[in-house]
């Protein structure tokens, strides 16, 4: 039988996530430089889209051209992202220029947009541009036909087009020119604060500072014209680990390579003239399909560190994580874990905690064994640094490293070989696996009514990254539940390399029974509602994109389960079709990342709910080891059913998707107007927990 559902395409679907981010900048409700926090997000984002899934569909078609066969999916997709990114390109400038530096003026902060400064700037900018920048230029003639020149990927360069001068008085057509001039980003800021003048605060781009200067540094001709350019290349790590005898050095190796990945992306100054254009492409093999249409200013995921001379009254501020009074009146968070299951909530949440948990494992005469995966941690991370310190005190500590965690492997490497030297045993990546669940054991030898053996655990939906804690909201939970743990002590084993039953009690694995429990309790809410009872769904993730799962929410929807998917980033479920019309999809773009994973089915009150680290993505629920634990404690459970209420009752940063993809912000008749973030943090704190 032919399925007719229909689906987004998951790039397409991406990209209007990355729109959702734009939209932020938009927001005048927000202070100014949350605004420009917003546009480097925005940026930094898409650099990584086109590094690692632009640059898999143009492999796809180049692999098809070299067998003289064509793939017309892959280019119809390809086609759709350029059109859609020139869109929000031009959405960009035109927020960025229109909105964003009209209201830093009206702070008193002016961003020069202009290459030409004022008067009483000309001297600084001059000794600026000779002291500072000018011994670290190093500019190179483009010659086309010469050897080319190796375009760095995430760098900015200035293309300049040039007359010698000796030539502007003949008549004929002028010969051009040209060069190309890496802008010294690791000597130099991006933004240059200049004296401030009449109670004004000035700041300029780096690259402007050298279009001032242009005539020092070639002398002897007249400038033409300059403009910026930036590429960008495939940075993902093609590895067929079922073969790599060592998979660290494999590793290693290919992100070295990654620099001189295939183009992916060629972004330009739309203002640049088309012969000038034409002349760069030429010169340097740019294909029309590589081409991005960019603004005067490349590289804008560097307004992250754009200067604020006014101080904290233009950022956003962060609310404090709070304390946990039950955690710190208990003194051991071991001791505390005995009482009850405890719930952490990051950022609104100290991390301190799970640091204490660790470093109280460390010095713990009892604890006799830690086992913990590692996918993504922080540089100097204070987790690593508990962990060593549990080993250097004699306790057998197990770290399984993921070295395919994209993006931070080198880290890992790294970070691993700390941990090998202070005799922690690591244990690498499983072939063709990657290991994305965040769990963590204590194994203490313990007394308690005669039982001996007392374990701990920490699951939870993120990774453990003191840094990355205090901008993405997640769920981990402190246990000491038997059961849970003998699950864990199984998912352990398996990561060991040694046979398991594959049996779970409590959580749910993924490649073993993740998918089947899912498309269980997802039919159980449809029994329900074929009986006349309530069948109600609620999923909060990050990415929805496994067609099986999608098709299982379809045809719950038919049935009459009411179904609301809280999905941050790609959704390809398609909302408002008569399949899906008792389907509702939220978006949430805020101060905080939405990164927690939650489920929750109604089961006839009985209300199923689990935390995980789990996207419904094809590669979460079929390459990836991925857990997915119950909450069994009612008052735990209450506390995340209300925060899921908060979340769907936000009427200020929610946004309903359509059917068309677009970002339908949620505005209702409700006086109330909430913020789910800053509801749940008044929640959280009004809470005695």
């Amino acid at each position: 039988m032919e399925n007719f559902y229909r689906y987004f395409k998951r790039d397409i679907s991406w990209l209007s996530f990355n729109y959702r981010v734009l939209l932020e900048a938009e927001d005048d409700t927000l202070p100014i430089y949350e605004r420009i926090r917003f546009l480097s997000i925005y940026s930094s984002n898409l650099e990584e889209f086109y590094e690692i899934r632009v640059a898999e569909h143009r492999g796809v078609i180049m692999k098809k051209n070299l067998s003289e066969e064509s793939d017309p999916e892959a280019e119809k997709v390809l086609a759709a992202i350029t059109q859609e990114v020139n869109r929000q390109q031009r959405e960009y400038y035109r927020i960025f220029s229109e909105k964003i530096l009209p209201d830093l003026n009206k702070h008193n902060i002016y961003l020069y947009q202009d290459s030409i400064p004022e008067e009483f700037h000309k001297i600084y900018i001059q000794n600026f541009f000779n002291e500072e920048v000018f011994p670290f230029l190093a500019p190179v003639m483009i010659q086309a036909g010469d050897i080319r020149t190796f375009i760095r990927d995430r760098r900015l360069y200035l293309v300049v087009r040039m007359v010698k001068k000796k030539n502007i008085d003949k008549n004929d057509s002028p010969e051009y020119h040209y060069a190309l001039m890496k802008i010294p980003h690791a000597k130099v800021p991006r933004f240059i604060n200049l004296p401030s003048h009449n109670g004004r605060f000035y700041i300029m781009f780096i690259d402007d500072i050298i279009r001032a200067n242009l005539s020092s540094i070639f002398p002897g001709y007249q400038i033409d014209s300059c403009y910026s350019i930036k590429i960008s290349r495939d940075a993902d790590i093609y590895l067929d680990d079922e073969k790599v005898p060592d998979i660290a050095e494999s590793i290693r190796q290919k992100v070295n390579k990654r620099k001189v990945g295939d183009l992916s992306r060629f972004m330009y100054d739309q203002a640049m003239p088309d012969d000038f254009l034409a002349f760069i492409c030429n010169a340097f093999g740019i294909e029309k399909d590589d081409l991005v249409v960019g603004g005067r200013y490349l590289n804008l995921q560097d307004l992250s560190k754009l200067p604020n001379p006014s101080g904290q009254s233009l950022e956003q501020q962060i609310p404090v994580p709070m304390r946990v009074p039950f955690l710190d009146e208990m003194k051991s968070v071991m001791k505390a874990i005995r009482k009850r299951d405890i719930l952490l909530h990051f950022p609104y949440q100290s991390f301190d905690y799970l640091l204490r948990f660790i470093m109280e494992a460390a010095f713990d005469p009892k604890v006799k064994a830690i086992k913990i995966t590692q996918y993504r941690v922080a540089e100097n991370s204070a987790v690593i640094n508990a962990l060593i310190s549990a080993a250097q005190n004699g306790k057998k500590v197990t770290v399984f490293v993921e070295l395919k965690a994209r993006f931070d492997e080198e880290n890992n490497l790294y970070t691993a070989e700390r941990m090998k030297q202070a005799g922690i045993r690591i244990i690498y990546s499983i072939p063709g696996l990657k290991v994305h669940a965040k769990v963590a054991l204590i194994l203490r030898n313990e007394e308690e009514n005669g039982n001996k053996g007392k374990n701990y655990a920490y699951l939870s939906t993120g990774n453990f990254n003191e840094k990355t804690a205090k901008i993405y909201s997640d769920m981990a939970l402190l246990t000491k539940n038997p059961d849970i743990i003998a699950d864990i002590q199984k998912v352990f084993t398996t990561l060991e390399g040694h046979p398991t039953d594959g049996l779970f009690k409590h959580l749910l694995v993924a490649r073993f029974n993740m998918v089947s429990e899912l498309q269980r309790m997802i039919q159980q809410e449809i029994e329900h509602v074929r009986q006349g009872r309530k069948g109600r769904i609620i999923l909060k993730m990050n990415g929805l994109h496994d067609q099986k799962m999608i098709n299982a929410l379809y045809h719950a929807s038919e049935n009459g389960v009411e179904i609301d998917l809280i999905v941050r980033g790609i959704c390809c479920l398609v909302p408002n079709q008569p399949y899906s019309q008792n389907i509702k999809v939220t978006r949430i773009v805020d101060l905080f990342l939405e990164h927690a994973r939650v489920w929750y089915f109604y089961n006839d009150g009985k209300k199923d709910l689990y935390l995980t680290s789990a996207d419904w993505m094809r590669r979460n629920l079929n390459r990836r080891i991925e857990t997915a634990f119950p909450i069994l404690d009612q008052t735990i459970k209450k506390r995340i059913i209300h925060i899921l209420d908060l979340q769907l009752k936000d009427n200020v940063k929610a946004c309903f998707i359509d059917e068309e993809l677009h970002n339908n912000f949620k505005r209702d008749n409700n006086p109330v107007k909430t913020r789910s973030q800053l509801a749940i943090y008044d929640y959280l704190k009004s809470e005695e927990i």
